[in-house]
């Protein structure tokens, strides 16, 4: 299984605190190497990343961890990175072979949440998204937040940042085959803007994206400084056989 994290975004709202949103240390450990390890623990065997935004030292970085980790790694770059999130998709979806584990690089996961939604292949569904139900979590952002509606057999009828109303939020992992860029091609055929949110809503107007409730499990998306301190305090509880992993530097040791 392959795992296509996206990376390409300019990240304003970080950019305080890292020149380049993926390379934004948590705890010592970029985001970028703590979503890559992730998906390793999820059972992911390579991964692709569409950089953009700071391309050169997110690729230089990013060849040193697949050394580090023991995993190919393959940079597929944006040329344009200010176009919306789906066409990052459609890009690396090119290099992934079948269905991929789509993840965004500033979110994190209990990695028990990637395995099981790993596992939720079914051939009724060209798509299948991790959802929160827990709407109300201090850890969400509501001015940032994609909101999910779905109809009583949990398949998404809407989704999208300003819909109302709504069952659960959008936790920013994908279990995606194919047909998820070729639905984003085709709204953007059809004059839509072509991000994430419009080939999803494409999907479910075809009854063919499903979700996974992820229950009373950990993520967070880690998108400002107020984020960034929150997850500097609770990552290391919740993702600590993830910090295991990460080899000390020299300078750590």
């Amino acid at each position: 299984m392959d795992a296509l994290i996206i990376a390409a975004g300019y990240g304003s709202r970080l950019a305080e605190l890292s020149p380049s949103k993926p390379l934004t240390p948590v705890c010592g450990v970029p985001l970028i190497e703590i979503g890559v390890r992730q998906a390793m623990e999820a059972g992911v065997t390579r991964v692709v990343v569409v950089t953009g935004h700071k391309a050169d030292l997110v690729e230089a970085f990013l060849a040193d961890l697949s050394l580090r980790a023991g995993i190919e790694i393959v940079p597929v770059r944006l040329a344009d990175w200010s176009t919306p999130n789906g066409y990052s998709v459609m890009a690396g979806a090119t290099r992934c072979n079948g269905n991929y584990l789509l993840m965004m690089a500033d979110h994190m996961f209990e990695a028990d949440i990637l395995a099981r939604l790993l596992a939720e292949d079914s051939p009724e569904r060209g798509v299948t998204l991790a959802i929160d139900r827990r709407v109300d979590s201090p850890l969400v952002d509501p001015d940032d937040a994609t909101w999910v509606k779905m109809d009583d057999a949990g398949r998404i009828t809407a989704i999208g940042k300003t819909i109302a109303p709504y069952d659960a939020v959008d936790c920013g992992a994908f279990l995606a085959t194919p047909e998820l860029a070729i639905a984003i091609r085709d709204t953007i055929a059809a004059g839509k803007s072509g991000s994430l949110s419009d080939g999803m809503q494409r999907l479910a107007d075809a009854g063919r994206a499903g979700t996974m409730d992820i229950d009373d499990a950990w993520w967070m998306d880690v998108d400002d400084p107020r984020a960034h301190e929150l997850a500097e305090e609770l990552a290391p509880w919740h993702l600590a056989r993830t910090f295991a992993n990460v080899p000390l530097t020299a300078d750590e040791d």
